[in-house]
This record gives C-alpha cells, structure tokens and sequence, in this order.
C-alpha cells in the first residue's frame, strides 16, 4: 500500500500515482482510499469498515461478511476507528469527492407533491423530527393544497412545547435549496379497482419522466444534498434520477450530475415492517422478528429472510409472497395503501437516516439501487454485513440482476 498527500487530503492507494508521497498516515483526520473503477458502474465514495473492503468486488458479497486479509497495522487502525472512505479516482470530477462529505446536526427538508403519501410523511416529519430537521419546504402544483398542509402542520403543537420543524410554502424551482429533497410526487395511481398485478411497475414510466425532470434541474442547480426517492416504483426510479442527472444536452453521460451517494431510495421500511406483521401474527414466522432480513425493492422482486443463522428457503420465500401481496389485500378492503409506507418507509426511514441509525432503504450497489439495513455514517452510507447462507446470496443476485434488466 502506497501513501501520497493527494491535494491536501492523505489518500492510500495500491496504484502508483503521480502524487507526493506520504511516508505515514495522519494520527486524526480523514484518510482515503483511492481506487479506479469505470464511472457510474459502482458508488463513488463508501465508508471503509474493514480491510476486505478494499480488495472486495461491490454486488451482493459488499452484503456478506467475510475473512479478513492481514493488513498493515496503521491502515488497520484507521479503519478500525471509522476514519477511511473509499474514493473513485477515475470520476470525471473526483476532485469534488475529496473533501469530507456533508453532514449537518439538523437539515432543511424540502419535500415535492402532497397527496396521500406526501401529506402522511409530512405528518410524520412534523411530529418526530424536531431534533434533525430545522424546517420543512412544501411544494405542489395543485391549489390551495401547499396552503392547507401549512394551516394544518403549523397548528400541530405538542402540549409540553417540544420543539417541531416549522412547514414553509415553496416554489418549484426552490425546491433544492435545502439539504435533503423528498419526491412524492406520481403522475398516475391506480385506483382501489387495480387489486392484482404489480402496481408499483405499472406507474414507472410515466412516474419516471416526472423524476427525471427534477433529476435534470438537481444537476442545472449543482444540488449537494441528498435526493430521496419515496414515488412508486422507487429503486427504478433512484436509477433513472442518478442516470439521467449525469446527461448532458445531447444525452451523453458526463458525470455532471448527481453523484451516486446522494441518491437513495425509500420503500423497503414498509417492507420490513409488513414482515414484521405477518411475524407476529403466525408463529412460524416468528423467527423474523430477531432474527430476519428484508432486501430489495419495494415490488415483486423483493427477498425476505426469515432468518440469517437458521435460513430456511421455502419459509423465506413464502414470507416474501405474504409480504409483496400485501399491499393488494389492502386494495381489496377497498383503499389505497399509502399510510404505512409513508411512515414505515418515508418519515421514520428517513428520520432514521438522518440521526445515523439503522434503518432500510435503497443505496447505489454494482449499478443498481438496492435495498438492504444500512446507515449514514460521516464516510457516507454503511450497509450492513452478516454471514449470509449461499441461497439467500443466490436470491439477492437473481434480484439484483432483474432490478439492471429494468429500463
């Protein structure tokens, strides 16, 4: 491993570079890694939360853990005290990802369309986020909506005074003066007639264009913060935002967009908790509640866990069913399922997030967005490695690869 000051930033690397060398790593501060890889095939920047990370290939064995190669003993103690983030020094704009990532005590929250999730999350954002969120921006195109949620948001107020984020009417095109972007919005929703079929695809390409809109101003503004993707359905949506962000006028990817840790989708929380439901409702199943995983999209292609240490494929697999159908049970009731994902996935996913806690949801992953536990730590998003059986790796492949056939 070779060391260099790389423009004022310490950087390791395994490459020699056209950089003055470092005869020793900082005692504090950042170090980075420095790595190549083709731009836009993988993340730009992860956190480095163990040796193996260095060597391993990004897919599903980034989910696995695995043994651990002898390394020397001063990049294993910055490692081992959470200080080194990966870099990719082939990004056309690499130099941008050198200085340590944005990350503040409390964020303005700007968030698109307040129909029935919107407004929901909204609420939520509103009652549980004083100690993250300095402020909330509203948007909608409809009138007199943005009018009402600010009425009736505001008059919200805890009898003891415990402090919530005040809700502000924005415009369309402020919606990125903020740190975090929220798109809810959906050009078209099935009605509560549509109870088979996958629901959440057929609303994508309409949905899309609409996503790849606001993609395209995010890139116009040099949006720094983070764009979260809550629309239906959500992880082909993060790609296409991430993609189409990085286009320029004649279609050309440059990289002049978004970068791909700024992207993240949030729809496998409801997921998660729809596990967690029919888990404590049927006792074989039980086994989900301390010791399951969910992974995925929120959609079809989803993969339940019923277990990690004592995985059983056929109950796994049957969970999974339950959990990806639920949403049309809901429909045969006769309503909209939008509350329990605007919570589960939206507000407190997010507020999760946010406070650097565990919580599901999409990041970028081999050139798919892919749901997976994860949290945000200073070096950027952290996903959670276990010691995952061979056929439940063989699963998160079979999805990973039907999420990259989706255009």
């Amino acid at each position: 491993m070779r060391y260099y000051d790389c423009g004022g930033y310490p950087l390791c690397s395994r490459e020699v570079l056209a950089l003055p060398a470092l005869h020793a790593l900082p005692e504090a501060g950042e170090v980075l890694f420095g790595f190549h890889r083709t731009p836009g095939a993988g993340r730009d920047t992860f956190p480095v939360t163990a040796p193996s990370l260095l060597t391993a290939e990004e897919g599903v064995s980034t989910l696995v853990t695995a043994e651990e190669p002898e390394t020397d003993p001063a990049l294993a103690a910055v490692i081992a005290a959470g200080r080194m983030r990966a870099v990719n020094l082939a990004h056309p704009r690499q130099e941008e990802l050198l200085p340590p990532l944005r990350r503040r005590e409390r964020v303005r929250v700007n968030l698109l369309a307040l129909g029935d999730v919107g407004s929901t999350l909204l609420m939520g954002l509103r009652l549980l986020g004083g100690d993250v969120i300095d402020s909330v921006g509203i948007c909608d195109v409809r009138e007199n909506v943005p009018q009402r949620w600010e009425m009736e948001l505001n008059q919200i107020v805890s009898p003891e005074g415990e402090r919530s984020p005040p809700v502000e009417i924005v415009s369309p095109e402020e919606v990125f003066d903020g740190d975090v972007f929220l798109f809810c919005a959906s050009r078209f929703v099935p009605d509560t007639s549509v109870t088979s079929g996958d629901v959440r695809m057929a609303q994508y390409q309409v949905n899309r264009e609409l996503a790849v809109r606001y993609a395209r101003m995010a890139r116009q503004r040099r949006y720094g913060g983070m764009f979260c993707v809550v629309s239906d359905p959500v992880d082909p949506l993060c790609r296409a935002v991430l993609e189409e962000s990085n286009r320029d006028e004649t279609g050309r990817w440059d990289g002049g967009g978004l970068f791909s840790h700024q992207v993240r989708g949030f729809g496998l929380g409801v997921m998660q908790a729809r596990a967690m439901y029919y888990a404590r409702k049927e006792p074989r199943f039980a086994a989900f509640l301390t010791e399951g995983r969910t992974y995925g999209p929120h959609g079809a292609d989803l993969v339940a866990a019923n277990s990690i240490e004592h995985y059983d494929d056929a109950l796994s697999r049957e969970l999974t069913e339950r959990v990806v159908q639920a949403n049309l049970e809901m429909r045969r009731l006769g309503f909209k399922p939008y509350v329990a994902p605007a919570l589960s996935s939206g507000a407190l996913s997010l507020l999760a997030c946010l406070r650097g806690q565990w919580h599901c949801s999409s990041t970028y992953l081999d050139g798919v967005f892919m749901g997976a536990r994860n949290r945000l730590l200073p070096t950027g998003t952290e996903p959670e490695r276990l010691p995952l059986p061979e056929a439940l790796q063989e699963r998160l492949r079979h999805t990973m690869e039907r999420l990259r056939a989706i255009r």
